[in-house]
């Protein structure tokens, strides 16, 4: 079986996998860490509202184990491209531009910051969704 990005340039490969790590830790964030925060701040109401506009929203947090474990492995291997593939195929390759290094530097600053932004949802989704339960129950 051959992989899904063998064929598209090294940038196009670390870029749809920035993206889609983005949009998976959105969605840990989005099933599982908002509506408990919601919940604790006293908007119960403003959660049921959105859960009966998205219903698809209370299946993805049944599901809330499967949706961290994909979106924590896109995101590690996003981590393993983005800061020890990508630099070994820039220097094997000679990807960049010699007369335009900056384009391939802005290029891969803009990985790195949805790299991390999405790494920094995907620790707050976790932590509202596994952590906070259990420290309110303590506390309480």
């Amino acid at each position: 079986m051959e992989p899904i990005f063998t064929s598209a340039p090294p940038r196009i490969r670390g870029g749809a996998l920035s993206y889609l790590s983005l949009f998976t830790s959105l969605g840990t964030l989005l099933c599982c860490a908002l509506p408990s925060l919601l919940v604790l701040f006293g908007l119960g109401a403003t959660v049921a509202s959105v859960l009966s506009e998205a219903p698809w929203l209370v299946t993805m947090s049944h599901h809330k184990h499967w949706v961290f474990i994909v979106a924590g492995l896109l995101i590690s291997g996003n981590f393993v491209y983005i800061y020890a593939v990508a630099p070994r195929l820039r220097a094997e390759n000679a990807a960049c531009d010699p007369n335009d290094p900056a384009a391939c530097q802005a290029a891969s600053r803009f990985s790195r910051v949805v790299l991390w932004i999405s790494a920094v949802l995907y620790m707050a989704g976790g932590f509202s969704a596994y952590l906070l339960g259990p420290i309110l129950m303590h506390f309480d």
